[in-house]
């Protein structure tokens, strides 16, 4: 099952009102103006979309209003990051009913699992439906890494055709390349390792910060592509503040109170999550408002 999915990819935030209820009309306004900035597609319900603070009816609701609202514009996938693989297995089984495009399949959470049981954990999720399936790597955040070799062993699984590599370690898309070829669509999970990611081969990003930035975002992946590397080390070094705020624990409410200052969105975030406050606060929307004053002019990037 090859995979067509390319280009830059929010991880969509989830909107919460000021008693931390969903916002489903909010969220979807946002969808609308990232898609109207050129993202490529979507995934809801990633780490910034909060999947684990939000319980699973309110999961069904946010993923039937996304897909209704979208209509195929374009591909639409959702996080998969639940505590047990049976849990993994039913959102997966649902997702495809409510008609989403694929998946971005997480380890299970919590539990740190070896070579074994991670690779019996997708081999799981991969059977429950016959979606496509992102398979995302992020040791750093969920203490398990699927190698090279592992990827390797799981080949035989049709519907896993992509990898969202999130180790850090920017080596991987080389060593993933020369062991597999394009067995798998390799993707650019760390923001500040996007330009990077993509002169090695990646076919896609899936950011965070384009929440914030849509449009600077799409420049930066147009000029990438288009192989105008000086420019695009220009924007990819305004950029790189702000992309550090995606590695950071809190990165949800970063990106958030860079939305909110942009004037895309609630800084809203559901418990144990909480608006930023204090010192804190006020260091990151120093960086956020320091990127806002030096924004490039990407409209005559675009046409030089």
């Amino acid at each position: 099952m090859p995979s067509s999915w390319r280009g830059v990819f929010p991880a969509v935030v989830t909107l919460f009102r000021d008693d931390q209820s969903i916002d489903i009309p909010a969220t979807l306004a946002h969808v609308d103006r990232l898609i109207a900035a050129g993202s490529h597609g979507l995934i809801m319900l990633g780490t910034v979309g909060e999947n684990c603070s939000i319980e699973a009816h309110e999961k069904r609701e946010i993923l039937k209003a996304a897909v209704d609202h979208v209509a195929g514009r374009v591909p639409v996938l959702t996080g998969v990051a639940e505590y047990t693989t049976s849990l993994a297995c039913r959102l997966a089984a649902e997702a495809q009913r409510i008609g989403l495009d694929g998946l971005m399949v997480l380890p299970a959470m919590v539990y740190s699992s070896d070579a074994r049981e991670t690779m019996a954990h997708f081999r799981g999720v991969a059977r429950a439906s016959g979606l496509p399936i992102m398979c995302y790597n992020n040791p750093p955040s969920y203490r398990v890494d699927i190698t090279p070799a592992m990827f390797a062993e799981l080949a035989d699984e049709p519907t896993l055709v992509a990898i969202k590599e999130s180790s850090e370690n920017v080596r991987r898309i080389t060593d993933l390349t020369n062991l597999l070829g394009d067995r798998y669509a390799l993707w650019c999970g760390v923001d500040d390792l996007a330009l990077e990611s993509l002169m090695l081969g990646a076919v896609g990003w899936v950011s965070g910060l384009v929440n914030a930035f849509p449009e600077e975002n799409r420049l930066l992946w147009d000029l990438a592509t288009e192989g105008r590397w000086v420019e695009a080390r220009e924007v990819y070094r305004w950029y790189t503040p702000l992309l550090h705020l995606d590695t950071h624990p809190k990165l949800v409410q970063y990106i958030k109170l860079a939305m909110a200052e942009c004037g895309l969105g609630s800084e809203m975030v559901r418990a144990p999550r909480l608006p930023l406050v204090g010192t804190e606060r006020e260091e990151i929307l120093g960086i956020i408002r320091r990127a806002i004053a030096s924004r490039p002019r990407h409209d005559s990037l675009v046409q030089s």
